[in-house]
């Protein structure tokens, strides 16, 4: 298996960020990661904004977060379990990606679908 990338906390950019939480299935599978307290993997979001997305499109969705710096995963057998950056990327940006995340949440299609 190939090894996994992970962005040092150098090479994390703000367009890298901005880029990832961009799509809205990201933004919505980031804010889960974000407020869970362990690790997910990405067959919890195979329904993500109440409609059906095939693993080959999460595992994508998962690679921009990776490579953009916002999660971290580890390989636990066939399955990558993932969690996010957010204490890393507080020390280099600050309070953006909570600033981010908290103006995703107050979006009322994220409040209605919450659960």
């Amino acid at each position: 298996m190939r090894p996994l990338h992970h962005p040092s906390l150098e090479e994390i950019t703000v367009e890298g960020v901005l880029y990832a939480l961009s799509d809205s299935v990201r933004a919505r599978i980031y804010a889960q990661l974000a407020a869970a307290d362990c690790t997910k993997t990405c067959s919890v979001f195979l329904k993500v904004q109440d409609r059906p997305l095939p693993k080959s499109t999460l595992c994508h969705h998962f690679r921009i977060l990776r490579e953009a710096g916002l999660i971290r995963s580890e390989r636990r057998g066939v399955e990558l379990h993932s969690k996010t950056r957010c204490a890393e990327l507080k020390s280099k940006f600050g309070p953006l990606i909570e600033s981010i995340l908290k103006a995703y949440r107050s979006q009322s299609p994220f409040r209605s679908k919450r659960r």
